[in-house]
């Protein structure tokens, strides 16, 4: 695997990393109420994306850095100050979209590398398709939200 590939996946790696241990901190915030099916189903996704992109990584003869980065604790602290102020309830739901976005975006970047293997381009359309699928139903809850207010 080229280093370019590699760095992606190093990157995305991270990323899923630290948006799982935001929701972690989202969900045990929330303590079961509001929000915490939608923190619930992010964890799991963000997990799974980590641990398969974890064993690419491995493939490729990098160690992954499960630790993740600075922005671990910019989403902890954020989901703690908005916990305290206003609580996990649907109004967060637009920060939790740009973030997908964002991290759809980094997918997107390692997709249009050229020298990505088959078997990793695979890899990275389903688990944005997924990310995809749950920014969708993000969005359909807080227009939901916006209807009823």
């Amino acid at each position: 695997m080229v280093n370019e590939t590699v760095d992606h996946l190093k990157a995305l790696h991270t990323s899923a990393i630290d948006a799982r241990n935001g929701y972690q901190e989202a969900l045990k915030d929330a303590a079961g109420k509001g929000m915490a099916p939608v923190f619930h189903d992010m964890v799991t996704l963000h997990d799974d994306n980590a641990a398969e992109l974890a064993r690419e990584l491995v493939k490729a003869n990098e160690l992954p850095d499960d630790a993740g980065s600075f922005m671990t604790t910019v989403h902890k602290t954020n989901m703690d100050v908005r916990s305290l102020f206003n609580g996990l309830d649907e109004s967060v739901l637009p920060g939790l979209i740009d973030g997908g976005k964002r991290n759809v975006s980094k997918y997107d970047q390692a997709l249009k590398s050229s020298d990505v293997p088959a078997s990793v381009v695979a890899l990275l359309e389903r688990q944005r398709h997924g990310l995809a699928q749950k920014i969708m139903h993000m969005q359909a809850l807080a227009a939901t939200r916006e209807r009823v207010s």
